[in-house]
């Protein structure tokens, strides 16, 4: 077997388990990754408690990897009643496909 051939054969072994087929499998999708949460300070920008958002500039969530910044997040409704614009604040934050605040108190 010459060198082309080796590395041919050696190329299509590596290659095989990717080409196999799995009985049973056919359709299925990995799982979605769990959001990560993350603790956080940061100061109220606008509050929406009608359609359940809220706008926050807050510092770093090393937890989420996320530098400081201004977002808008995903809330409940009832978790916005206790706090106001331009106040400081503590918050727990989930980065799914929407950022969500899922805990928030005044500071």
């Amino acid at each position: 077997m010459n060198k082309l051939h080796l590395i041919a054969a050696i190329a299509i072994f590596a290659a095989s388990p990717a080409l196999a087929q799995h009985d049973g499998h056919e359709g299925h999708m990995a799982a979605p990754a769990a959001a990560k949460s993350g603790q956080g300070t940061g100061v109220v920008k606008s509050i929406d408690a009608k359609a359940g958002k809220l706008t926050l500039h807050h510092g770093p969530v090393a937890a989420l990897g996320w530098p400081a910044m201004t977002m808008e997040f995903k809330a409940a409704p009832q978790l916005l009643q206790g706090v106001k614009t331009g106040q400081k604040v503590k918050f727990t934050a989930v980065d799914g496909e929407t950022p969500e605040v899922t805990a928030i108190s005044p500071q």
